[in-house]
């Protein structure tokens, strides 16, 4: 996996000495306490959407292929409450026309906060991708059912995305066409249909023929800023989105989105311990001591587990103290990707590290050393650079957890 968040520990000056005499008389050194500079720092990468995907496969099929009337896509996913969806399939019988939310996407969530659950069709459009002209939907010789191949047909006048206009009415009504449905699986999961509703009938050509009206495999992301897909009025991106309005095909769309999906997290603040190498944080397998840890790791507080360390009760602590203020900041908070803390401690021979720091988009999962701590006199030397690898992600073990 990618290396998403770092610590660096950097020595100020180097290990020294002070020199006096012992009961005889004769001169001796003893080492000096170091001082070190800490930075935590968030090093993860900030992502447009926390999860995308690809619909292929109608329900009780044996593979991928096209919505035929009567089918069904559908497809699960998971999203933090207040955002949204967006997707696209293609009208089959078009030359770049796609069914599809507008910019903003189908809200997931009401003004209540609660979860959207049932037919939110209409809150689907019919669009023109503007990268091919326009044919009469079901007779046109550029379309993909009757074309020679792949991105054929001579360009759009018209190059920019839009509502698609039914110009030899036609077309029927989307509502008569396509039923797309919400269905909450969980507190944060849902499962998302989309059905043909078409019975072979709906097109009648203006050759007097009816012609049937497939959907093809389609994308889909979950996002919070708008015009996730394409942006009214603009040209199409070329991130993939004419290879579904054209030609139903959803591979490159699929990964320029996964190229743009993950985990964005903030760091929350922390709290830290020079110590003998006793673990006074947490031992692993145990249940949590008690000590503040459980309100740094389920909510980023570490006021509790700082007092904690500095109250005495536990000898093997040093010194201890919290780091809250972002560099730069005005106020105390989280760390966005990109920001870092930075405090001080000192510590000889002997001494070690320890801190603790939540992962904000968990429930109780926290950043931290081993059990004892990173060594600050690695073989007698004051340690210096990025002791990264040295930090794991542990779970606190007091809340269930969730995606």
């Amino acid at each position: 996996m990618t290396k998403r968040y770092g610590l660096m520990l950097i020595a100020v000056g180097a290990l020294g000495a002070a020199a006096c005499s012992d009961d005889t008389g004769s001169m001796v050194t003893e080492p000096m306490p170091q001082t070190f500079d800490v930075t935590v720092e968030n090093v993860s990468t900030v992502f447009d959407f926390p999860m995308s995907g690809s619909f292929t496969t109608p329900v009780g099929a044996n593979g991928p292929g096209p919505l035929l009337p009567g089918g069904t896509y559908e497809f699960t996913f998971s999203a933090p409450p207040g955002s949204r969806l967006s997707f696209a399939t293609m009208f089959v019988q078009s030359n770049d026309w796609f069914y599809a939310p507008a910019g903003d996407g189908i809200a997931l969530w009401d003004a209540n906060g609660a979860q959207v659950s049932g037919d939110v069709t209409d809150q689907v459009q019919l669009w023109d991708d503007g990268t091919e002209a326009n044919e009469e939907p079901g007779l046109g010789p550029n379309q993909v059912l009757r074309q020679s191949g792949p991105n054929t047909g001579p360009a759009d006048p018209d190059a920019t995305v839009r509502l698609a206009s039914d110009t030899w009415g036609t077309v029927p009504a989307i509502t008569d066409m396509i039923r797309v449905s919400l269905h909450p699986m969980g507190p944060t999961s849902f499962r998302l249909t989309i059905q043909n509703l078409d019975d072979g009938t709906k097109l009648t050509a203006t050759d007097g023929k009816t012609y049937p009206l497939p959907l093809s495999p389609g994308v889909w992301a979950v996002h919070a800023a708008g015009d996730p897909l394409f942006t009214v009025g603009q040209p199409d991106r070329g991130e993939g989105l004419e290879a579904i309005a054209e030609d139903g095909s959803v591979g490159t769309l699929a990964m320029s989105l996964a190229a743009r999906t993950g985990l964005t997290s903030p760091i929350t603040p922390g709290a830290w311990a020079v110590s003998d190498g006793s673990p006074v944080l947490f031992m692993a397998g145990m249940t949590q001591p008690g000590n503040g840890l459980e309100s740094l790791a389920e909510e980023g507080n570490p006021a509790a587990l700082g007092a904690s360390l500095a109250s005495g009760s536990n000898a093997a602590v040093k010194s201890s103290g919290v780091f809250n203020m972002p560099v730069g900041g005005s106020g105390a908070g989280p760390i966005q990707p990109g920001q870092s803390y930075t405090f001080q401690v000192t510590g000889e021979p002997g001494d070690h590290l320890l801190f603790a720091t939540m992962l904000a988009q968990t429930n109780d999962l926290f950043f931290a050393p081993a059990e004892t701590g990173i060594d600050l006199f690695p073989g007698g030397n004051a340690l210096n650079g990025d002791v990264s690898g040295m930090i794991f992600l542990w779970d606190a073990g007091t809340e269930v957890n969730q995606e």
